[in-house]
């Protein structure tokens, strides 16, 4: 894969990837959830509510409305720490590993369609423009 560093590129490659992601059938997930769940699956564990909220710089409440929305999907679940029962801990699951390695098949995609595309000229102000559409 090819590094893209342009910021319009970047944009595009969100922009294809999510829109990939709401043709499909998958789950619809917030940013919030997809912002939990890449954390859980993309950074050491183990993971907690705590340590969620911190990482993500959101309240423990926000966590756990994102957790039970992951795990009525069954993309994570949570479990009482055997070490310390007052903590709980996020795991992931074999569906939510499926899910990502689907999600990075489609940046990839999305990568390839929007590296070849023809960017327009940056802005009077300097500001970058979006990609022609």
């Amino acid at each position: 894969m090819t590094n893209i560093t342009n910021p319009d590129q970047q944009i595009g490659i969100l922009r294809e990837t999510i829109v990939a992601l709401v043709r499909d059938d998958g789950p619809d997930l917030s940013a919030r959830q997809l912002a939990v769940l890449l954390t859980v699956y993309l950074s050491e564990g183990p993971h907690t509510v705590r340590g969620l909220a911190a990482d993500l710089n959101v309240s423990k409440p926000a966590i756990t409305r994102a957790l039970d929305r992951l795990g009525e999907l069954d993309l994570a679940r949570r479990k009482v720490d055997p070490a310390d029962r007052r903590s709980v801990l996020v795991q992931r699951t074999p569906k939510g590993t499926t899910f990502l390695q689907n999600l990075r098949t489609v940046m990839i995609e999305a990568q390839k369609g929007t590296a070849d595309a023809k960017l327009l000229p940056p802005q009077a102000s300097g500001e970058p423009a979006l990609r022609a559409v």
